[in-house]
């Protein structure tokens, strides 16, 4: 099940005395990660490298900023791959201390500084929201309310006209075992409607 993480977790890494600052944190799309990079080299303008790597919403990144094409942002970005994380990004600013430490080295510095910041990290699950839609008459209107409750659906929306209708979003594994519930105990005065429907 993929998770993110609550709040931004820094590490820091000495390594043949280069400083690796590994920060990962939440993260929405590629434009805010682009603006956090930005703000790491106004704080870090003495830094060699700002790389970073990205997970959130089907957007993926890997940037080596000038460190040997593959030694950074990608071993980054497969750390977060194998965590099964999303909405996550991964930065490392490397001040250079003098000495190479080799593509393979790199590789180990970058990933081991993720890895290690990521241990820090609360994650929590991420569960898909299902929104749902239906109206039913005014005598059907507590036992919804019930069902809801006990399904631990969240409800956006009552509205009184005609029928009652009901918005209401829960977690996408218990839906479909919500809807037969409440088609069974309505005995068919249920209507569902799409979101899209309006």
């Amino acid at each position: 099940m993929p998770q993110t993480i609550i709040n931004p977790v820094q590490h820091e890494l000495l390594i043949k005395k280069s400083r690796f600052i590994a920060c990962v944190q939440p993260m929405t799309d590629r434009a805010a990660a682009q603006k956090i990079v930005a703000q790491l080299w106004a704080q870090h303008p003495q830094a060699a490298h700002v790389c970073w790597a990205l997970l959130a919403g089907g957007q993926s990144a890997a940037v080596d900023d000038g460190e040997p094409s593959g030694t950074a942002g990608r071993p980054m970005l497969d750390v977060l791959r194998h965590q099964d994380l999303e909405g996550v990004l991964a930065t490392v600013v490397r001040y250079f201390g003098g000495v190479k430490l080799g593509a393979g080295g790199l590789v180990r510095a970058y990933t081991d500084s993720v890895a290690q910041a990521l241990l820090k990290a609360e994650k929590i699950a991420i569960i898909k929201q299902r929104f749902l839609i239906c109206t039913a008459p005014y005598a059907l209107e507590g036992m919804i309310r019930r069902e809801l409750e006990s399904s631990a659906a969240v409800l956006e929306n009552v509205a009184h006209g005609n029928d009652v209708r009901f918005e209401f979003s829960l977690a996408d594994t218990g839906a479909q075992a919500l809807i037969a519930r409440l088609n069974e105990s309505g005995h068919g005065r249920i209507s569902w409607m799409a979101p899209d429907d309006e």
